[in-house]
């Protein structure tokens, strides 16, 4: 009989497992806690205090060598305001946004690996946000989710947040 058939197989493979998570939680144990960094970003911080009332001054968190965003409206670059524009140009500021954070935090739009787009139901966002997110990232698109939502707080269609490497 097989060691795989008799059950022997599984439980080498479990016992291997178990031997890998404490190895884990040893070298965490060494290694200490991972280091979380918390950016603002300027003028975006500003913004997101002025406008997101619940204490969201951070837009940037850097830990274990990646970059994580916070959604992010279109705030006019201007202005700091949020005012309604035409989807399309909402589509260039808040991508334009997410390459300004990026770059602050030491990455870049070539390093995303994965972004959530949050839109509000519209017959031709879906195209208009591809065609626009398609120069943003021209060739090795990261992961991506298109979801639309009911509404915003704000006179705005679109948000979107990622996750990049250092």
């Amino acid at each position: 009989m097989s060691q795989h058939a008799s059950g022997q197989g599984k439980r080498r493979w479990f016992g291997r497992g178990r031997t890998i998570v404490r190895k884990h939680y040893a070298k965490i144990a060494t290694e200490g806690p991972v280091m979380i960094k918390r950016m603002r970003v300027e003028p975006i911080s500003t913004y997101l205090e002025r406008y997101l009332k619940g204490g969201v001054a951070h837009p940037v968190t850097i830990a274990n060598g990646f970059v994580y965003l916070s959604g992010l409206p279109p705030f006019d670059p201007e202005s700091g305001e949020i005012k309604p524009q035409p989807f399309e140009r909402q589509c260039e500021l808040v991508l334009e946004q997410l390459k300004h954070c990026l770059e602050a935090a030491g990455s870049s739009l070539e390093q995303v690996i994965k972004c959530n787009v949050y839109c509000v139901p519209g017959p031709a966002h879906f195209a208009t946000f591809n065609a626009v997110y398609a120069r943003y990232f021209p060739k090795d698109a990261p992961s991506r989710i298109f979801m639309f939502i009911h509404s915003w707080p704000g006179p705005f269609d679109l948000e979107v947040d990622c996750v990049a490497t250092l």
